[in-house]
């Protein structure tokens, strides 16, 4: 386990095969926080680095201990007790924005389970209860429409690790010609695939600083991106999937 609160300092890499290859990477730096002792930057820094359960599933009026208990417990699986830690984003000057945050949920040193929280830009939300095996992998249902690119349908394969050295995230998607406007050609075809590789390196002051200044506006930045990527594959003719309506999952609130 390493050191926290720590900064994962690493790269973001987005795949995307069919019908149209596009790739792109970016050097990102996400915090690795225990939610039950989250970071206490002095009151300067403080706006580079609030967490508030609000910008997770769950009551904002709730920790976000109580908020993961609380979906866990509403999937069937009581994780009470548990230590919690979290792979997030912090807010920046009053923003944030969390493609995926992930909460590791341990026994001891033994992963229990994993919630996989995911946002897509139009302030929606939807998170997967996950139980990995011990090298960290797993696959569920896709059930949340992300790309406007992408229907919701298929399966993700996922792989998480969490280690004293290396902080990763894996996500791939995996659809068919007879899922519905899917661009796939072939059966369970990997059709996108999303990273996340960084070091975990304490959260000092002197280092938050440091990012602060190379890779300022990380969330704003990260918004931006988004949104200059599918502006770009529009602009290649790649069709737009209508979204369908949201129906915030119990233990959830958007």
């Amino acid at each position: 386990m390493p050191v926290l609160p720590a900064l994962v300092v690493g790269d973001v890499a987005h795949t995307r095969r069919v019908p149209l290859k596009h790739r792109f990477r970016y050097r990102v730096y996400q915090w690795l926080v225990d939610v039950d002792d989250l970071p206490r930057m002095p009151r300067w820094l403080r706006p580079f680095s609030t967490f508030r359960a609000a910008d997770h599933i769950g009551d904002p009026d709730r920790s976000l201990r109580e908020n993961i208990e609380a979906f866990c417990r509403a999937q069937g699986l009581d994780v009470g007790g548990r230590r919690i830690v979290m792979l997030a984003n912090a807010r920046t000057l009053g923003h944030v924005f969390d493609p995926l945050s992930v909460f590791w949920i341990l026994d001891g040193e033994r992963t229990e389970a994993i919630v996989a929280e995911v946002h897509n830009t139009y302030g929606e939300r939807h998170a997967y209860l996950l139980q990995p095996d011990e090298k960290g992998r797993t696959s569920t249902e896709k059930a949340f429409y992300v790309s406007p690119f992408f229907t919701v349908a298929g399966r993700y394969d996922l792989q998480f690790r969490l280690q004293p050295d290396a902080v990763a995230s894996t996500v791939v998607l995996r659809q068919s010609p007879s899922d519905e406007g899917s661009p796939a050609s072939r059966p369970d075809e990997a059709v996108f695939t999303a990273t996340f590789r960084g070091r975990p390196l304490p959260a000092t002051r002197r280092r938050l600083v440091r990012l602060l200044v190379t890779m300022p506006l990380m969330t704003h930045r990260t918004s931006l991106l988004i949104r200059i990527h599918g502006v770009w594959l529009w602009l290649r003719r790649l069709p737009v999937v209508p979204r369908p309506h949201h129906e915030p999952q119990e233990g959830t609130t958007r």
